[in-house]
């Protein structure tokens, strides 16, 4: 079923739709009224000498509210339904004026100068940070934020991020050579002995590992001993080999000169020199990182990776207590609360919101106004007339009544200047 203008009637146009019907009333009772008055002075002016003026008045109140009419009424549809030319104005030219007020509004409304004057004269980081720094209006945003993020991560296909990880990770960790950076950060690592921290950790973890699990080195050598070795041997091999694994661990430990450490050092140094000139190494460099990242394991932990992140971050998302969502408030508050204080952070912001809308403005100034002229070429001509009417027909009854009153006025004149001035009128 198409739809009329009367089903499209808010109730604020409802109730200028009614105000727009008295005012007609009033108009339509004033011409009658003068009606009336000039066809009672006609019939009885010759017996009443001053109903002349009478008739006068109102026979100049009927012309004017004739004209009036005539006119308020061309503007939005045929007077009586005859077609006369220049009438319907609205519906017939409703294009051009949808045209004409988008060319209005970019030039004088979408102009630069006028867009950053307007906003040079409006603390508007002030006013955002007043607003955004109550605890209300920060959660307020907050959720919606919240709400939006949600739509985005529920909107994004798992697919296709975990594609777009990978190709991430194949452009940025895959492709670019592992051997002369790594090299690089080696050396600089042994050269400023950086190491040695984590070959303390190391050799601490180890002597912890030797005091609690002794009983690990039972039968660890004396298993390889031939059968005829008596028992006592065996235990006597194994002690032994027990305590030279702690006594080394421990003179590792206390001497920071110890072989070992500087057999470490040693091979760390020319690990760093083979990475970055000794072409085999960084083959073997490249060969496991490229096994590594090729590894279904590996690919399968970053799916796993992303679903968790995902879950978690909707959870947080949703849930107003959240850690996530009471960060985000603070967070808010926090910057509503420096904008508010911080004359040269107001400066900055009201500058890029004032240098972003003239951007805007100057770039998509007529793509804006074209909104206002596309809307008015899709409205059907009889609701873009009632519309209109709806918003200015009500003053327009009151040029009727004027009319009226103006037309009654000038006649009273006329007759009276021509009574006064020609003889035997």
């Amino acid at each position: 079923m198409p739809r009329t203008p009367t089903t499209l009637l808010s109730p604020a146009d409802q109730e200028r739709r009614r105000a727009l019907r008295r005012m007609k009333a009033v108009a339509l009772g004033a011409l009658i009224f003068m009606a009336l008055a000039f066809v009672t002075a006609f019939a009885l002016q010759q017996r009443v000498e001053w109903l002349a003026y009478v008739r006068a008045a109102a026979e100049g109140g009927m012309v004017g509210a004739l004209a009036d009419w005539f006119a308020v009424t061309a503007l939005f549809r045929h007077p009586l339904g005859i077609p006369i030319p220049h009438t319907a104005i609205i519906p017939t030219r409703k294009d051009e004026i949808g045209r004409t007020l988008g060319e209005f509004v970019e030039t004088n409304f979408l102009e630069a100068s006028v867009v950053r004057t307007k906003l040079s004269s409006t603390p508007i980081a002030q006013r955002a940070g007043e607003w955004l720094k109550q605890p209300a209006h920060a959660e307020r945003v907050g959720s919606e934020g919240a709400t939006i993020a949600t739509a985005v991560l529920n909107a994004l296909s798992d697919d296709d991020v975990q594609g777009l990880i990978t190709d991430l990770a194949r452009e940025h960790l895959v492709a670019p050579e592992w051997g002369t950076p790594a090299g690089v950060w080696l050396e600089r690592i042994v050269q400023a002995d950086a190491h040695h921290g984590a070959v303390d950790l190391a050799v601490d973890s180890i002597a912890t590992w030797l005091d609690a699990n002794a009983v690990a080195f039972s039968g660890l050598i004396s298993r390889r001993l031939p059968s005829w070795v008596p028992k006592l041997a065996h235990r006597f091999v194994d002690d032994t080999a027990y305590n030279e694994a702690v006594r080394f661990i421990r003179a590792v430990q206390s001497d920071p000169r110890h072989p070992a450490r500087l057999a470490i050092d040693g091979y760390l140094a020319r690990l760093a020199d083979n990475l970055q000139h000794d072409p085999a190494t960084r083959a073997k460099l490249e060969n496991a990182k490229a096994t590594l990242f090729d590894s279904p394991r590996v690919g399968a932990l970053a799916a796993e990776a992303w679903n968790t992140a995902k879950n978690g971050l909707l959870t947080a998302l949703a849930d107003p207590q959240s850690g996530l969502r009471r960060r985000m408030a603070q967070a808010l508050q926090e910057v509503g609360e420096r904008l508010t204080t911080d004359a040269a952070l107001q400066h900055r912001v009201d500058t890029w919101v004032s240098d972003a809308a003239v951007f805007v403005v100057d770039r998509y100034r007529h793509d804006i106004a074209s909104i206002i002229t596309d809307t008015v070429e899709r409205w059907d001509p009889a609701e873009t007339t009632e519309k209109i009417e709806l918003m200015v027909g009500r003053d327009l009854q009151y040029i009727r009544l004027n009319g009226t009153v103006v037309g009654a006025l000038a006649g009273l004149a006329i007759f009276t200047i021509a009574h006064a001035l020609i003889p035997g009128v």
